[in-house]
């Protein structure tokens, strides 16, 4: 019996301690899921989905929130609905997430789904812009950041807007909101709303940051409220309403989901204009005030561009020169006097740093040739380049962006900041190696480069070096007066860069005008929305079908037509100008914020015209006015400034390889700065 009473005394102490050790691992498990879920919600997660109705109100606590939910007027008519029973407007600035808009509830809930890397610098490349209005099938929303939302677990509505603005959650009839997390490979999760195609939505601007009391509660009527609700229906779809001062109504339509494509920046028309007369007016405010850095302490080097700088300020004048045609040139005696003192002072010393195909490796070939073709000549130039660079004005980086995105651009990532960080460690090697860098901050330093993206994967850490770029945008950091605008050349053949070179006398051009080419960007279709099969003198066709036949007409057009019409596509460069050259046709520029190549010494008034964008409507008119003997004037500009964009396999006096080197030494002149 004594042992029966001890056993059984023992058993009891024995499940005691089981019962503590459960219950603090249970305790250890709610802890750690704490830590992940939002809100510290870790007991909720433990229990079933509730499949029911989410009113969210604003209560007392949200009086003094940091968030307004807005409803302005619809700015686009959908159907015969109006904005307040059927719109949800949208704006942001920087987390941008993506919502899919299903037409109907599968049950699959609220999943987020990320859509974008991030921008500028720390993840995505800044290319990417986002349409502000458009109605929704995938939706882009920008969150402020006063309204992120997070990464690292899914919120439903009714939480977001608690966590947002002290919104308060109650429950209620049929219609739910579902939670599940999704990750995909090498990025966060992301959520997606599900939403009953009855009620479609529009994106403008969804929170508005306030330092004041503006969430007041629902009184039940709707008046006076601002709540964001999810009204049950018989079949238990849900309709997404925001509120703002305003009565429901009670009519609904519905409209099928069209998917919203994500535009990009370059699909979009620039926020800024720069006039090509302000862009002169900055190149002559821009001359008289350098912004180059100072010398950290001043060299022979230095001394002598300071002397070549006061000859071109005060060369002779030139009357009747045989190899310049002086109506192409801003001011031709002091091109003359420069491109004479450059050939006889300028000394470059190429960096042999960095390894091969991005490096000392030219494309020779394609749309971005110009920078392979200068790197090719200017490495195998034996009267510029010093190997000494004690004895360099001039340092060039022979690196090539189209090699460079070739070989580390991980293809539709959109995110190119790989790209940028090897440039980065690159001028930090040579910086570390040499001290000419660090004596001028790269001021002395140049770049050549054509790939669009090249102001982007140089910005910052070469932020004072003089830059030869085909894209030219004032807008996305080109320095006019400093930088130089190099034209992009279509080399259709290595070995013979000049094929096919030259076109019909003035007289022999019938075609008014003539365009074909993809439809790049957002102006060309706009081109050809007002001027496709218009009318019968102006050839305004789309992208001409492949093979050699096509090609050949399409240089019978260029070689035939009075005006070429060179657009932008992507970016505001494109190499229509210089083909419009290279067959004698008249180029009409039509693109803004785009600084036209070598700027700083020619006069493109001579032989070419320049149409602002919102004038395309206008073309034929503006064409049509333009006096007969002024377009003499300008055909015969063109085929004298044709020499001065053309490549050789030897350089020849005053070529395109010349006169890139000019532009870079005669800004570097007017820019140097010493004590």
């Amino acid at each position: 019996m004594d042992y029966y009473i001890k056993f059984q005394r023992l058993f009891q102490i024995e499940k005691g301690k089981w019962l503590i050790l459960v219950g603090l691992v249970a305790l250890i498990h709610l802890f750690c899921q704490s830590l992940m879920l939002p809100d510290g919600r870790a007991v909720l997660s433990q229990l079933p989905d509730q499949k029911n109705n989410v009113l969210v109100k604003g209560s007392e606590s949200s009086k003094h929130s940091s968030v307004k939910v807005l409803v302005v007027d619809n700015p686009l008519k959908v159907g015969e609905s109006n904005l307040d029973n059927e719109s949800l407007l949208v704006r942001g600035v920087k987390t941008t997430k993506v919502y899919n808009v299903d037409g109907q509830d599968d049950g699959s809930g609220l999943v987020e789904k990320e859509k974008q890397e991030k921008m500028n610098g720390d993840g995505m490349d800044d290319d990417f812009d986002f349409v502000e209005d458009e109605t929704l099938g995938n939706v882009n929303v920008d969150m402020e950041e006063g309204f992120r939302m997070q990464n690292d677990s899914s919120l439903s509505l009714a939480q977001l807007a608690k966590r947002s603005s002290g919104l308060v959650v109650s429950k209620a009839e049929t219609s739910k909101i579902l939670l599940d997390k999704s990750v995909t490979s090498g990025s966060a999760a992301s959520s997606t709303l599900v939403v009953s195609s009855a009620k479609p939505l529009l994106i403008k601007s969804v929170v508005e940051k306030k330092t004041q009391s503006e969430v007041s509660t629902s009184d039940g009527s709707g008046r006076g409220a601002s709540f964001i609700r999810i009204n049950g229906t018989s079949d238990g779809e849900g309709h997404l309403l925001l509120r703002n001062n305003f009565a429901s109504s009670s009519n609904s339509s519905s409209m099928s989901n069209k998917p919203v494509k994500k535009k990009m920046r370059c699909e979009m028309p620039p926020k800024t204009v720069t006039p090509i007369n302000e862009i002169q007016q900055l190149l002559v405010r821009h001359r008289a005030r350098s912004r180059a850095m100072r010398p950290k302490w001043s060299s022979e080097r230095d001394q002598e561009i300071l002397r070549a700088k006061l000859k071109i300020e005060n060369s002779p004048i030139l009357e009747n020169d045989k190899d310049l045609y002086a109506p192409l040139f801003r001011n031709v005696s002091m091109f003359k006097r420069s491109y004479e003192l450059m050939e006889r002072v300028l000394k470059v010393y190429v960096y042999k740093e960095g390894n091969k195909p991005i490096f000392h490796q030219p494309t020779l070939k394609g749309l971005y040739a110009s920078e392979g073709w200068f790197m090719k000549l200017m490495e195998g130039n034996k009267h510029f380049v010093v190997k000494d660079p004690r004895k360099a004005h001039l340092f060039y980086m022979p690196f090539s962006t189209r090699m460079l995105e070739y070989t580390l651009y991980v293809r539709n990532s959109h995110n190119r900041t790989n790209l940028r960080q090897y440039l980065k460690d690159y001028s930090e090697k040579i910086a570390a190696k040499y001290s000419f860098w660090n004596r001028t901050g790269g001021a002395d330093h140049f770049l050549v480069a054509c790939h669009d993206w090249a102001p982007y994967e140089t910005r910052h850490h070469m932020e004072h070096c003089i830059k030869a770029l085909c894209n030219a945008d004032v807008t996305m950091g080109f320095k006019i007066g400093r930088d130089v605008s190099l034209p992009e050349t279509y080399v259709r053949s290595a070995r013979n860069p000049l094929r096919d070179l030259g076109g019909k006398p003035a007289s022999q051009r019938h075609i008014l005008a003539f365009y074909a080419g993809n439809m790049h960007g957002y102006l060309r279709p706009i081109l050809l929305k007002y001027w496709r099969d218009r009318e019968p003198d102006m050839k305004i066709l789309g992208p001409m079908p492949p093979g050699v036949a096509s090609k050949m007409n399409y240089i019978y057009h260029m070689k035939s037509s009075k005006y070429c019409i060179c657009p932008k596509g992507y970016e505001v460069n494109s190499p229509r100008v210089v083909e419009a050259i290279f067959y004698e046709c008249v180029p009409v520029i039509i693109s803004d914020n785009f600084v036209p190549p070598f700027f700083e010494v020619l006069n493109w008034d001579a032989f070419s015209v320049i149409i602002a964008e919102k004038d395309i409507p206008n073309l034929r008119s503006i064409l049509v006015s333009i006096p007969e003997e002024k377009y003499m004037d300008m055909q015969l500009g063109v085929r004298k400034v044709q020499q001065h964009f053309l490549w050789h396999a030897k350089p020849v006096k005053y070529d395109l390889f010349h006169m890139t080197l000019h532009s870079i030494w005669y800004n570097r002149v007017f820019q140097i700065k010493l004590r």
